[in-house]
């Protein structure tokens, strides 16, 4: 289409996607969006790294054609708009690109320019690895242990949106069709008179592209386990529909290729004792079984039957090599996480768990300054990498911050182009800095004898041990 606020590149190619395989010229344009506060500062860091790696993998046979889009405040300034149509439109024609850190508009507008930009173009994946890299400080006492994946579902739960403050005439109408049509819900409100009240949506669909696409994922990048984090205990039809949903996905489109971890037990049990009979097995795996009606001791032994049939392609051994498929409640996993983090590998959650759930593990391996992200959509092919933290806007055009976020951000998204080599020499000269200790402040106050660098600075040391 024909762009008035965006100059599209001559010379460069548009990504497209044909069989749901990307479909990556050599000379790609991407979309970016510079950011708010230290984003200015960061992305010109970022930017040289993203160059120099592609140059020096493919010896200019490969190069990205850089194409400006404007959101948040450099938005609003020149266009009077925090989110330009045409930013949108972009994105959605040329497919991939990568932002910096934004601003919220404090009154009006969108409640987060982030979160409206994955709902406009439906990117329901928000992909956000964790790894240690050598050297980086860490409170945890093996920091290296910590190597997952989450896939935090990005368009439904408390995110949509839907509440209704209280004190207004929204709140009242609500509240009041809620105590007709369901007496009995509305007496657990303990104060209904002065509540806010929000929505949690959870649906099948949602849940169902999410698992699929970190199952999908899982398999193509050889991990070992997807667990399905969730509060299914108490939120039995939203959460533990969702863990529901995603075993019966699970089972149905991927069953040769995975194991649950109940199976594992039932399996495992069997090939201890062969003349195990099924209400054996099934005491075994249920502790409480002797506890349980009747019919509850037919269900865990119609579970030990089903997995049982699955011997020919699971047993003797044969899941071990098969994707473990588990769950686990969400408070018990933030702790765990800490505790036992070979425990995990990729994660597959809500919208909530999912936020509360990365930056807690980014806080194992450096801190949310080099957390890096993406938000995509597995269907379409579409994805926007991303900074995960702040504008921090009293660091602003200082040259300061650590421009990790962006920079490994940056290596997700070639390793999302096919671009491996690009990507593996982001991380070698992420790696280096780090080892010889030539970092930005935040980490210079935290490691000895570090050489303090500006944000430019450690681009440039990234760049040198590539």
């Amino acid at each position: 289409m024909a762009y008035k606020l965006v100059k599209v590149p001559a010379g460069g190619a548009k990504i497209s996607i044909q069989n749901g395989i990307l479909q990556v010229p050599d000379n790609p344009i991407l979309p970016f969006i510079e950011g708010d506060g230290t984003g200015r500062d960061i992305w010109r860091a970022s930017v040289r790294v993203f160059d120099a790696a592609v140059e020096k993998a493919y010896g200019g046979k490969r190069k990205i054609h850089w194409m400006e889009v404007f959101a948040g405040e450099k938005a609003f300034h020149q266009f009077q708009t925090w989110l330009p149509d045409e930013t949108i439109e972009a994105f959605t024609e040329f497919m991939v690109g990568i932002k910096g850190p934004l601003t919220t508009p404090i009154s009006g507008g969108f409640r987060s320019l982030n979160v409206a930009l994955r709902k406009l173009l439906d990117l329901y994946v928000c992909q956000r690895p964790v790894r240690y890299y050598t050297g980086v400080p860490s409170p945890v006492k093996h920091p290296e242990y910590v190597d997952m994946v989450i896939f935090r579902e990005n368009t439904e739960d408390i995110y949509t949106g839907i509440e209704f403050a209280y004190g207004t005439e929204e709140n009242k109408k609500f509240k009041q069709l809620f105590k007709e049509a369901f007496p009995k819900e509305y007496a657990k409100m303990r104060f209904p008179d002065t509540a806010g009240i929000g929505l949690k949506p959870v649906s099948v669909e949602g849940t169902e592209r999410l698992v699929r696409a970190a199952i999908q994922w899982a398999l193509d990048n050889r991990r070992k386990s997807v667990n399905f984090v969730h509060k299914g205990n108490i939120m039995k039809f939203t959460e533990g529909a969702f863990k529901d949903w995603g075993y019966a996905l699970a089972k149905r489109e991927f069953r040769n290729a995975l194991v649950t971890e109940r199976e594992a037990w039932i399996l495992g049990n069997k090939e201890k004792n062969p003349a195990l009979s099924v209400e054996e097995n099934a005491r075994q795996i249920d502790p409480g079984f002797e506890m349980m009606s009747p019919s509850q001791q037919n269900d865990i032994k119609s579970e030990v039957e089903a997995a049982l049939k699955l011997w020919d392609t699971h047993g003797e051994g044969k899941w071990k090599s098969k994707l473990m498929i588990k769950d686990s409640i969400a408070d018990v996993s933030l702790q765990f996480t800490i505790i036992r983090p070979r425990d995990y590998d990729v994660i597959a959650t809500l919208n909530l768990n999912g936020d509360y759930l990365s930056d807690a593990l980014a806080a194992q391996v450096g801190g949310i300054g080099i957390a890096p992200g993406a938000n995509i959509n597995y269907e379409t092919g579409h994805a926007i990498f991303e900074a995960t933290h702040g504008t921090a806007p009293k660091y602003a055009d200082l040259d300061k911050v650590n421009p990790g976020s962006v920079i490994l951000s940056g290596e997700m998204m070639f390793r999302y182009l096919g671009w491996a080599e690009a990507a593996d020499l982001i991380v070698k000269g992420m790696e280096g800095a780090i080892a010889k200790k030539i970092v930005t402040y935040d980490f210079a106050r935290l490691m000895d004898a570090a050489t303090e660098v500006k944000c430019s600075e450690f681009g440039d040391a990234i760049i040198q041990n590539m």
